[in-house]
């Protein structure tokens, strides 16, 4: 069974950092597009960033531009989501979710979710 895990949530002052990685159990992520997306209490889940398969297209959420980067080791089967300048606003549950090849806004066409990481960012 398709599985991943992210980990490297945690709590984290304003303007801080946290790495986020996403590791999959079972299967390669190799020609799988990855997408990290998140959802705070009483919202709707939104798209944060999203990398290819072949990691060579990469895509941002305004509002996360500038201060996320994603990335990806096939070679450790993990993609990561370095989150720097960290505001109140990022506070969310972040999620990462393969699908085959390329990248798209939907989340309803990524077929396989990891449970998901707590990031708090708070004074």
């Amino acid at each position: 069974q398709l599985q991943l895990v992210e980990s490297g949530g945690g709590l984290v002052q304003p303007g801080g950092s946290l790495r986020l990685s996403c590791a999959a159990s079972e299967f390669t992520l190799d020609g799988y597009a990855i997408g990290w997306f998140r959802q705070a209490p009483g919202k709707e889940r939104e798209g944060v960033s999203c990398i290819s398969s072949g990691g060579v297209s990469t895509n941002y959420a305004n509002s996360v531009k500038g201060r996320f980067t994603i990335s990806r080791d096939n070679a450790k089967n993990t993609v990561y989501l370095q989150m720097t300048n960290l505001k109140p606003e990022d506070t969310a549950v972040y999620y990462c979710a393969a699908k085959r090849f390329f990248c798209t806004a939907a989340p309803s066409l990524f077929a396989t979710w990891g449970q998901g990481t707590q990031v708090t960012v708070s004074s």
